[in-house]
């Protein structure tokens, strides 16, 4: 796995182990070009890992998101997925045809600071998926 150079030491820098099932978790989601669904993370690991299991993902994608390696996401079909914690940015999703964008999170800043000052809330995540219809969907 060519990325256990690269997550082992940024783990073992906050005292997590570098477990296999880690390393080839973030493995798949360094290489996977988006989100992924836990299952979809469970079939690619496991050609790597054969023992893993379904559950292990879960498990561990869950501590991933919550260590701040991994973003979980709702992006309107019911489902979380998963993508390594990089750039902050947020999704539009067109409720027709299921079209997803990217958009970044510097436009929301000014709002993330302004609903922190009015609810006393400290935002520690900062995804948001909105919903709508897209340029085509709406001809």
């Amino acid at each position: 796995m060519s990325c256990v150079n690269e997550f082992a030491p940024q783990l073992r820098a906050r005292g997590f182990r570098a477990t296999p099932q880690r390393m080839v978790i973030l493995h798949v989601l360094r290489h996977a070009g988006g989100h992924l669904t836990p299952s979809q993370v469970f079939e690619q690991a496991r050609i790597d890992l054969p023992g893993l299991t379904e559950p292990t993902i879960y498990r561990t994608l869950e501590f991933l998101a919550t260590s701040g390696f991994v973003l979980a996401a709702h992006v309107g079909n019911g489902k979380m997925v998963y993508e390594l914690a990089e750039a902050q940015h947020h999704h539009l999703i067109c409720r027709h045809c299921g079209a997803s964008t990217e958009i970044e999170h510097a436009p929301l800043e000014t709002l993330y600071h302004q609903l922190e000052v009015t609810t006393g809330y400290r935002l520690d995540s900062s995804h948001v998926t909105l919903f709508g219809l897209c340029p085509a969907c709406q001809s």
